[in-house]
């Protein structure tokens, strides 16, 4: 019994190491990647808010800056650029599109938060 106690354990663990790395995206030079909003399979990231308003929590990790792109309906709501080590929150409106653009490369951070707050 115990051993199956300590095997559960570890599995917890391992899996929760490696949802925290999902959250850390490397952007190639002159890339844009769709973070969110198109929908399962298009969607670099899961946010798990999409049902609602949200918050994402973008930081830069790593040495050149990049944009973040907002569009909602097609259209581009907001664009923002993120400098090396510095972080932002976004706020998402329900069915928009998170979108980071780089010239060169970089690494990134994204989380979400509950917009309803």
């Amino acid at each position: 019994m115990k051993k199956y106690i300590l095997l559960f354990v570890m599995l917890f663990a391992l899996q929760s190491y490696a949802q925290k790395d999902k959250t850390v995206f490397e952007l190639r030079p002159s890339q844009g990647m769709c973070m969110t909003g198109k929908g399962a399979g298009q969607d670099a990231a899961i946010n798990p808010y999409n049902d609602g308003n949200s918050i994402a929590v973008v930081k830069n990790l790593g040495k050149n800056a990049f944009s973040i792109r907002v569009q909602y309906q097609g259209k581009i709501f907001q664009t923002r650029e993120l400098k090396p080590g510095v972080a932002t929150m976004i706020p998402l409106r329900q069915g928009s599109e998170l979108y980071f653009d780089s010239e060169l490369a970089t690494k990134v951070k994204l989380d979400f938060k509950d917009g309803a707050n």
